[in-house]
């Protein structure tokens, strides 16, 4: 780090601006540990420029993700639980948008490295691509499960899992598709930013449309069977249909 110019003070002469130049390039990881260090030396000194406007930024997107991700996954989960009137499916179906995201942007990533060429991954994508699938993921989870909790009141466990499957499959996958077309808009977008965005939520779109409701959820729901709704009894067996005993009237 060199000083370039003399100091300035304000017109008040309450402030004194110093410019400096650091010898490392500026958004590398030396010149970020050269900030932080000038912080802590001079701390009552404000820093901006490039790589300190990185720091802060990188420093909110971390307070960000260490208070949204928990409250957003603790609203929605409070949210299923009240209308499916259980706990297993709740904490399952959450699971599985979660694994969902992570999928995704790991896909996403091997796309914008090998497809794509973009060198890192913008700080502001996980954050925001979290917060589209957690939002799209737990709706559709929503119709998928409300509709087989439906149909399990009428019959047996297992064939409302897949008369619940069967009649929203269809409808669900429609509007994925339509859901990850509109984010691969974003795609041909001149900013980085918004590139990574759109591929990553058109992936986990498409991700959590064909695999993980139509495969994974129902595969859950089965394998736990009638716990699936657990603290609520849901019927193991279809009920037995009405026996109707005709008796012929004897006239003499």
């Amino acid at each position: 780090m060199s000083p370039q110019l003399t100091p300035q003070p304000s017109s008040d002469g309450r402030l004194t601006r110093f410019d400096v130049v650091l010898t490392s390039p500026p958004d590398s990881a030396a010149a970020r540990e050269t900030v932080r260090e000038l912080r802590e030396t001079v701390p009552d000194a404000l820093f901006g420029a490039s790589t300190a406007g990185e720091i802060d930024l990188a420093d909110a997107q971390s307070h960000d993700r260490r208070v949204v991700i928990p409250l957003v996954l603790g609203v929605g989960l409070l949210v299923l639980v009240a209308l499916l009137r259980a706990l297993i499916a709740p904490l399952l179906v959450i699971a599985t948008v979660v694994a969902s995201y992570f999928a995704a942007l790991g896909g996403a990533w091997l796309l914008f490295r090998y497809a794509f060429g973009f060198p890192a991954l913008d700080i502001q994508v996980a954050l925001m691509g979290f917060l589209f699938m957690v939002a799209l993921g737990v709706d559709y989870n929503l119709f998928l499960v409300s509709r087989i909790r439906e149909e399990a009141g009428r019959t047996d466990h297992r064939t409302g899992v897949l008369r619940g499957l069967g009649v929203t499959g269809g409808v669900i996958s429609s509007a994925g598709l339509v859901l990850a077309a509109t984010f691969g808009v974003l795609g041909v977008m001149p900013i980085t930013m918004m590139v990574q965005i759109g591929v990553l939520a058109s992936l986990g779109v498409l991700l959590d449309t064909f695999f993980v409701r139509s495969v994974i959820v129902p595969a859950l729901a089965l394998d736990a069977g009638p716990r699936f709704w657990w603290p609520a009894r849901r019927r193991t067996t279809p009920p037995r249909a009405t026996q109707h005993t005709s008796v012929d009237a004897i006239t003499g």
